[in-house]
């Protein structure tokens, strides 16, 4: 095997296909993210792949990319073999932002333990590494006397942190959250270099206008919500906590006591709460209000006990991770980073422990099924509302629309049958209640996003899978080499169809026809779903136990987006059906050719 690094050339054979669309419909659609990433095609290596010299060189910001990539990669592997195992495996994500090393045991635990983002360059992160560079220069050039006295050192120091802080976000990866606090931090560092005051806000807020304006695709991502959600929420307590400090020393420092009405109350109490370990907790506490309906929306599942292993969580990013992320990367090159390597495995593996200990509690994780598709958005402006209003009335808005978002949660779209957009693998529910799939090749991401949404904690390789090579005992679905019939909750088969030959039979026989082939004319089953028909449907799920399949599709009929193009129109009979061949031309077929499997 052969390693190839970033930038180099090389010559293989690959079988490629566009990228995937959403496995659900109103799940995530992998293609629009593509699209914007400037992906045409996703696939797998077809043979080995050789090095070759490349005949016109690739430009020079490619080259510049490729470099900083060869550098990361270097830097991930000399952290993750320093520390070992699953904690050199999570050192090398927080220092480089690189996972490839993460295996999925590790990624539950965290997951679980609600801790996750301890593998993301985050705020956190970037915040504190240009606070220690712009202290740091400031305090090397206030080490000369003539420069303290008749410069403004303080003006050069903020500009060297904003050098250190883009070095940082591009070294690191250049991810959303990563971005939104590299923005901030610029216009921070700026206003001291214009002699102007930062209002945290009002930076947050042209964070996100910067953001949406040069990559407007993130603000439909979770990274997006996620970070400035919690980002608001900390702002905004801290100016409660900064009003209940003010509020405080007026009230200790008036000759006669005052009259405290609810509010000082309220403000007096913040303040006691602002010192100490309960300022960590009250942090948390915040920031996980701000990001619970997104979470939930988004991953649907919560952790309860993310109030444990978040403050301790911050503590080791911050006295671990930053300051030897950063001592570690300017010894590294001298080769001196190995006891620095050691010192960060020494937190991580504190972390670990802890998030076991978590994972291990009852009820570690709260599996929640997919909510309405408008709830987001109400849930969004109870955020919104509650942190950005000034008066406490204009705040008490966020109780309406937090009641009709929280109606919502309860009213989504549940789904008893549920297919893929290439027609190839079905999802159904069985007689106890919980989803079956069946197909050629169950995809396991599809499988996924099938089972979140479904409220199922079970892993996509563990949960109940048919295909036709192998058909489980006592299941509510038969298959075999030509496809897999399943018997729904109140009775309707549906069958997928996988060889042409069997659509003579189970057109006679099921109630639902799923199919990634073109089904025949004339196929007298209530519901087809062939290939043509999913091709301008995408994804579909449906309810059972009504006359009528309540059918839902991912994309409505001759929608047509960038990265979700039209198709290009079937041939149609003058009734509207699509031209193909007659179920009788099949069903003289199966009578010359080779006998078909009877109807299981």
């Amino acid at each position: 095997d052969m390693t190839f690094e970033a930038g180099t050339g090389v010559a293989l054979r690959a079988r490629l296909v566009p990228p995937a669309h959403a496995s659900l419909p109103g799940g995530y659609d992998f293609a629009r993210d593509a699209f914007f990433a400037r992906l045409g095609a996703v696939g797998s290596l077809i043979g080995s792949v050789e090095p070759t010299l490349i005949e016109t060189p690739a430009d020079l910001t490619l080259r510049f990319y490729a470099h900083i990539d060869r550098i990361r990669n270097a830097l991930a592997k000399r952290v993750e073999a320093s520390i070992g195992g699953p904690s050199g495996a999570i050192g090398a994500a927080m220092v480089t932002g690189k996972r490839d090393y993460l295996d999925d045991p590790t990624r539950e635990t965290i997951r679980e333990a609600g801790i996750f983002h301890i593998i993301t360059i985050a705020g956190v992160q970037m915040t504190l590494v240009a606070g220690i560079f712009f202290l740091g220069f400031r305090r090397l050039l206030a080490l000369s006397r003539t420069l303290a006295l008749h410069y403004p050192i303080k003006k050069w120091a903020a500009g060297l942190a904003i050098f250190a802080a883009i070095a940082y976000d591009i070294l690191t990866g250049s991810r959303v959250g990563t971005d939104r606090a590299l923005y901030m931090t610029v216009i921070m560092l700026g206003a001291v270099l214009c002699d102007r005051e930062a209002f945290s806000m009002r930076n947050l807020a042209l964070a996100a206008f910067i953001v949406v304006l040069v990559e407007p695709e993130a603000l439909l991502g979770a990274s997006f919500q996620l970070s400035f959600a919690a980002v608001a929420g900390l702002i905004a307590i801290w100016e409660l906590r900064s009003a209940a400090s003010n509020r405080a020393f007026a009230l200790k420092s008036t000759p006669q006591k005052a009259r405290m009405d609810y509010h000082d109350k309220f403000l007096l109490a913040l303040d006691r709460a602002r010192h100490g370990p309960f300022s960590m907790l009250l942090s948390t506490i915040c920031a996980t209000a701000c990001t619970l309906s997104f979470m939930a929306y988004n991953f649907h599942e919560l952790s309860p006990y993310v109030l444990i292993g978040n403050p301790l969580t911050l503590a080791m990013i911050e006295f671990f991770a930053v300051p030897a992320a950063l001592l570690g990367s300017f010894l590294y090159p001298l080769g001196l980073d190995q006891w620095i390597w050691l010192y960060l495995g020494l937190g991580i593996d504190l972390v670990m422990w802890l998030a076991r200990w978590i994972s291990d509690l009852p009820g570690a994780t709260v599996h929640l099924k997919a909510f309405a598709p408008w709830t987001l958005n109400f849930l969004a402006l109870a955020v919104l509302c509650a942190v950005l209003w000034r008066s406490w009335l204009m705040k008490a808005l966020a109780l309406p629309l937090l009641a009709i978002g929280m109606w919502g949660t309860v009213l989504g779209d549940p789904f008893d049958v549920v297919i893929a957009p290439q027609g190839d693998v079905v999802g159904f529910r069985g007689s106890d209640g919980r989803l079956m799939v069946m197909g050629a090749r169950p995809n396991s991401f599809t499988v996924e996003q099938w089972l979140r949404a479904d409220g199922d904690g079970r892993p996509a390789a563990k949960s109940v899978s048919v295909t036709p090579r192998k058909t489980v005992a006592g299941a509510a679905a038969r298959c075999d080499a030509y496809g897999c019939v399943g018997e729904l909750s109140d009775g309707r088969l549906v069958s997928l169809v996988l060889d042409e030959r069997n659509f003579a039979e189970d057109c006679a026989k099921a109630d639902v026809i799923v199919s990634p082939l073109y089904a025949p004319t004339g196929c007298s089953a209530e519901l087809v779903l062939d290939g043509g028909r999913l091709r301008e449907t995408g994804a579909v799920m449906f309810r059972v136990g009504s006359p009528d399949l309540q059918m839902r599709s991912d994309r409505a009929m001759g929608e047509n987006r960038p990265w979700s193009l039209a198709p290009r129109g079937q041939p149609r009979n003058a009734n509207g059906a699509p031209k193909g061949r007659a179920l009788q031309d099949w069903q003289d077929e199966e009578g010359e050719g080779p006998e078909a499997p009877p109807f299981r």
